[in-house]
């Protein structure tokens, strides 16, 4: 018997692809695009494609696969899946992987990073609350911060209002970008216009792909994505800006590479760095380029 899932709200405008890595954790992106490739995935009787767009509400239909069963019944382990890149006594750092949404929100109620990393504090007997200072995208990885109580929070979430926290992404994006740049531009975010600006640097450029470090200096929804491609250069595997989705690439090619600021606690001048994941390291190297 075929197992339906419905396309819940937060999820609307996820490609095929995304959906189901977001909803089978445990299934590796090349079983996907086979499953995908095969035409075994259906809504309302049609195949569809891994870049498919999905609507709120529609029922995406997987096939009777023992194989995919077992992975579907797979659980996360919660807190060994915790990487910790730095820990104070007031702040505590994670290394967020792709798909992992940093808050509860529809379809991450159950196993979100805020969750895992409160369970690795109740692991330990710690007896403080902590909160996320600021988010990440579902696709993107990287670093996030979380405070530790209210006061640290405060603090932290102050430096973040006035942008004196320096965020650095790694963005491998289509064609040859230029060598720097500075973008401007007015993004709708909440049904408001509002002022954007980021910096890149190419680390690595070639006639098909070129490798970015990007500064944020604000930081609205998607930002990175949609100056990117309003460039003429979107991020590699962004089907929903017009990236191109290569097999070498299995995400979004875009993470959080570096959070680099001054520790309002300790008052030391602090560079956390998250390394490259293995996936987009791979995808970088199969397409020629190197960080």
């Amino acid at each position: 018997m075929n197992t339906e899932l419905t396309v819940e709200t937060a999820e609307a405008g996820f490609t095929l692809l995304e959906f189901l890595q977001r909803r089978i954790p445990a299934a590796t992106p090349g079983y996907l695009r086979q499953l995908l490739k095969k035409g075994k995935v259906t809504s309302g009787g049609v195949a569809l494609t891994p870049e498919a767009v999905l609507t709120s509400g529609a029922l995406i239909s997987l096939p009777d696969s023992g194989r995919l069963q077992e992975l579907m019944a797979v659980v996360p382990d919660r807190v060994s899946a915790i990487e910790v890149l730095f820990e104070s006594r007031e702040l505590l750092v994670v290394n967020k992987p792709t798909g992992l949404a940093v808050h509860s929100s529809v379809g991450h109620e159950h196993d979100n990073l805020t969750d895992r990393v409160a369970s690795l504090l109740k692991q330990r007997g710690d007896q403080f609350s902590v909160a996320p200072v600021h988010r990440l995208d579902l696709e993107t990885s990287g670093p996030v911060m979380f405070g530790k109580g209210r006061q640290a929070c405060s603090r932290i979430g102050a430096l973040f209002m006035k942008n004196e926290i320096e965020k650095c992404y790694l963005a491998l994006v289509a064609g040859k970008a230029p060598g720097s740049g500075v973008l401007y531009s007015t993004l709708t975010a909440k049904g408001k216009e509002k002022e954007a600006s980021s910096a890149f640097l190419a680390l690595y450029r070639s006639d098909a792909v070129s490798l970015l470090e990007v500064r944020l200096f604000t930081g609205r929804q998607h930002q990175i994505r949609r100056q990117l491609a309003a460039l003429g250069h979107p991020v590699l595997g962004d089907s929903r800006y017009g990236g191109p989705c290569p097999p070498e690439v299995p995400r979004l090619f875009l993470h959080c590479s570096r959070l680099s600021f001054v520790d309002p606690f300790s008052g030391a001048a602090m560079t956390i760095e998250a390394p490259l994941p293995d996936n987009l390291n791979g995808a970088l190297s199969a397409l020629g380029g190197t960080v």
